[in-house]
């Protein structure tokens, strides 16, 4: 009887997985993280220890939801257009929080871990305008939507700029605006680094292209709003914000509560000399990496809802191979091919206004899309019953990986099998 009863549950795993994680989560950071924290205040082990410590057993709490998360994208791997940019996303948390523990652990690494860490917050920012543009370019005629709405003005206080014309103008805009922060946040990346190991640079400045980067999002999510509706963008958008906007504000609010002298006595700093400027450095940086860390495991679990993997299953469909499928995501041609094809719209357009031939983009749009209701399972998985257009994908980045795959099943299989490519 009893080896019955222990083979119906571990049969049904799948009802008692997810609350027993859940409580033994709550077990570790209710009752276990205290406990731990009281054992080594009282034997006198060293603060910056214990906050190396704690962040870990938050890290290794947060990876493991991540990885979940990106294994079951791999499982239902049915739209590849959408999902390759999801995954690249969702790496952003263990991307992130590994860094910051183990600059908690090793800070002589912290130049090498926050250069690959902040070249890795460009590309994030880059794949989710690209998962907005390909999500709807798989439901309309894009250009010919946007031209369709109504004039988007700029937010305050560039509520005075002239507004971007509608259309293809202003999604190119757009585009551009998280391509150049893309491009030049790489190079400032560098140019950081280099500067950090000659001794010449300074944490905590500010940088105007992530602040362009955000808000060419925030702009292309008002001009589309009703669009977007169906695939819950606005959780996707505060998930992407919280972690790399807030993060950065962070060090910079941290940073100037020490330059102000406010933590100075929680922290042991007592005089202005060298050795207490370089304790202040290094105590922001220990203080930025532990919240940080923290702060992962509650991104990863915000990650798991807002980029869930639940509207992409299918039954119907039969998925390739996970293994090919994840080198596949790291296959970044898809990123050369659309700088490569802006700039040559950013050119187009600068020879347009030299010679006055117009103000138009190249490439005009050529027919009126729609967008259909229903939530977002629905339009994901049955895009041929709620697809406005048939025509050509404009913006929809393919990499070299994935076009020889189009182009194989092209040429020896039916249509029907091709609606995930």
């Amino acid at each position: 009887m009893c080896g019955e009863r222990c083979h119906i549950v571990c049969s049904q795993w799948r009802l008692w997985i997810r609350p027993l994680v859940f409580f033994l989560y709550g077990v570790i950071i209710l009752g276990f993280v205290p406990y731990l924290v009281y054992t080594l205040v009282i034997q006198g082990i060293d603060t910056f220890l214990i906050a190396w410590l704690i962040g870990g057993i938050f890290v290794f709490m947060a990876i493991p939801i991540t990885i979940w998360e990106i294994v079951q994208h791999l499982i239902n791997y049915t739209k590849p257009k959408l999902q390759k940019h999801i995954i690249r996303i969702l790496w952003m948390v263990p991307v992130y929080a590994l860094n910051a523990w183990l600059v908690l652990g090793f800070p002589k690494w912290a130049p090498y871990l926050d250069a690959a860490r902040e070249c890795y917050e460009a590309y994030v920012i880059y794949n989710f305008m690209m998962f907005l543009l390909n999500f709807l370019d798989d439901e309309m005629d894009l250009d010919a939507t946007m031209e369709t709405k109504p004039q988007t003005e700029h937010f305050f206080p560039l509520c005075c700029l002239k507004p971007w014309r509608m259309g293809r103008e202003f999604i190119h805009r757009c585009k551009h605006g998280i391509l150049q922060y893309t491009v030049f946040h790489l190079m400032t990346t560098f140019v950081a680094f280099v500067c950090g190991q000659a001794g010449v640079y300074e944490e905590g400045k500010l940088s105007p292209t992530n602040f362009v980067a955000m808000y060419c999002l925030v702009l292309f999510y008002k001009a589309m709003r009703r669009e977007l509706d169906p695939m819950s963008p606005l959780a996707k958008f505060l998930c992407i914000k919280a972690v790399v906007f807030f993060s950065f504000f962070q060090g910079v609010a941290i940073m100037f509560l020490m330059k102000a002298q406010f933590m100075h006595n929680l922290f042991g700093i007592v005089d202005d000399s060298p050795e207490s400027e370089a304790k202040e450095r290094k105590t922001a940086s220990i203080l930025q990496n532990f919240l940080i860390c923290i702060e992962m495991f509650i991104a990863a679990v915000a990650h798991h809802y807002a980029f869930s993997y639940k509207p992409y299953m299918d039954e119907e469909y039969e998925t390739g191979n996970c293994c090919h499928t994840f080198l596949l995501i790291w296959d970044i041609s898809d990123v050369r091919s659309d700088i490569r094809e802006h700039v040559y719209v950013v050119s187009e357009g600068m020879k347009r206004r030299l010679t006055s031939r117009g103000g138009g983009w190249p490439g005009g749009a050529t027919a009126v899309g729609g967008s259909n209701g229903g939530d977002e399972h629905t339009r994901l998985i049955a895009p041929h019953a709620h697809s406005g257009s048939q025509g050509t994908h404009r913006y929809m980045s393919t990499s070299d990986s994935e076009h020889d795959i189009v182009i194989e099943q092209g040429e020896g299989s039916d249509p029907e099998d091709m609606k995930a490519i």
